[in-house]
């Protein structure tokens, strides 16, 4: 977060941080927001999220930073998946977000097996290998505002789902539902 505040301050990149239910998650954020002068806006509750989502399809953020922070579980998981749609990248950790069809930027793995996950997200074109230290990361924030990174990710989204690479969930409903109606 301080490694951006320049470029936050400037106006050339806007954060949504998903501190979730973890409290710690949100202390570290606010520190860090606080100690590089950054003002926030904060979204504490699933209904919240969801006006966040709407008035992002239409306009941008009154301010260049959000927190979204939560009491519950359910909202924290889920404020990822409402905010994919209007967001332009996403910066995780390689798990199973790695599967999800937006942009990322890997950041540094929790497990070891992490690592094959943001080597499937680069070699389908739509994330990037893992980035384990602040200058890296910031340097592909560089290049997503000075280069044709982000569409050249959005046109490896597009490809790959023509393919049918994002239909995972929808596969294994299908076969569930099938081998259901064989038992029936």
């Amino acid at each position: 977060v301080g490694a951006l505040s320049g470029l936050v301050k400037e106006g050339k990149v806007q954060l949504f941080l998903n501190a979730g239910d973890h409290e710690h998650m949100k202390e570290a954020f606010v520190g860090a927001l606080e100690s590089n002068g950054m003002d926030y806006d904060k979204v504490v509750d699933m209904k919240g999220v969801q006006s966040f989502r709407e008035k992002m399809l239409t306009e941008e953020p009154k301010k260049n930073v959000t927190l979204f922070t939560y009491d519950d579980y359910f909202t924290a998981v889920a404020t990822t998946d409402i905010l994919c749609n209007v967001a332009d990248v996403l910066c995780c950790k390689p798990s199973e977000l790695a599967f999800y069809p937006i942009p990322k930027l890997m950041i540094r793995r929790v497990g070891d097996h992490e690592a094959y996950s943001a080597m499937r997200a680069s070699e389908l074109g739509d994330g990037t290998l893992e980035v384990r230290e602040v200058p890296e990361a910031v340097r592909y924030v560089e290049l997503f505002l000075t280069t044709k990174l982000i569409e050249t990710m959005n046109n490896s989204i597009e490809a790959n789902n023509k393919i049918g690479i994002y239909d995972g969930c929808k596969n294994a409903m299908r076969i569930a539902l099938d081998r259901a109606k064989k038992k029936v």
